[in-house]
């Protein structure tokens, strides 16, 4: 099992969280609460538990998780969150969609396609880009002496997943999106804690951009991890690592 993997992705975004904890946990609040809409119950609201476990992976805290499930039924009951995806190009040719949740969508809309003017980019229709990425379950987890190659292959198959891609320091297991709940359980019944768990677009090939687009670029995803309605963002460019 193998396949190109954005683990080093991951860590530059890993390390912007870190960064920038504060704002990462009010987005998550946000989507935890939004998702807590349909019910409080982990157990019984399957699109909640995913949630929770991002925000794990994440290391947000269980009283900060619980706070924001609280304001389903408090300060969010009476505002309508909608989730609204924008697809376009970046510097270089450089294919981007953003994922937001936004209560005022004509605000959101103004935003992310005035990051995308800033940046050298322009915003795209709906599937301007996203034939180009795969929406995959994505679980990360840290590879250690005690979870060998072996053991993570056995765990992965046998709780349903697609693929397992081994890097130096993690495992990156793929799923599809409509097996992700089930295998993102399974693994946490073998007592495995993620890095990263979460649906998103990977995509399929990457790009190469000079030196000078790439800081062009970095502004970009810095505006985008700025902005309070932007949840998430994709790419298919190869970052440095």
């Amino acid at each position: 099992m193998s396949g190109h993997s954005k683990w080093h992705n991951i860590q530059a975004k890993k390390g912007k969280a870190d960064a920038a904890r504060g704002k990462i946990f009010t987005k998550l609040g946000r989507e935890i609460a939004v998702a807590a809409k349909n019910g409080t119950d982990p157990a019984t609201n399957s699109k909640l538990a995913d949630v929770i476990a991002k925000a794990k992976a994440a290391n947000m805290p269980n009283d900060t998780i619980k706070r924001s499930i609280a304001k389903a039924s408090g300060e969010l009951s009476g505002v309508n969150y909608e989730n609204l995806t924008y697809e376009g190009y970046g510097i270089g040719g450089s294919a981007v969609i953003v994922v937001t949740l936004t209560d005022n969508k004509n605000r959101t809309a103004g935003d992310v396609r005035h990051i995308f003017d800033k940046y050298g980019g322009n915003l795209g229709t709906n599937g301007s880009v996203s034939f180009m990425f795969e929406n995959l379950g994505v679980i990360v987890i840290e590879r250690t002496t005690d979870l060998d190659e072996d053991t993570m292959m056995e765990y992965a198959l046998e709780g349903g997943a697609d693929d397992v891609i081994v890097l130096d320091d993690v495992y990156e297991v793929r799923t599809q999106p409509k097996d992700f709940t089930a295998v993102r359980k399974y693994l946490e019944e073998k007592g495995l804690t993620f890095i990263q768990a979460d649906l998103e677009m990977v995509a399929n090939d990457k790009i190469t951009l000079t030196e000078d687009q790439l800081v062009t670029f970095g502004k970009m995803c810095d505006a985008l991890d700025d902005n309070d309605d932007v949840q998430d963002y994709y790419h298919n460019v190869d970052l440095p690592e």
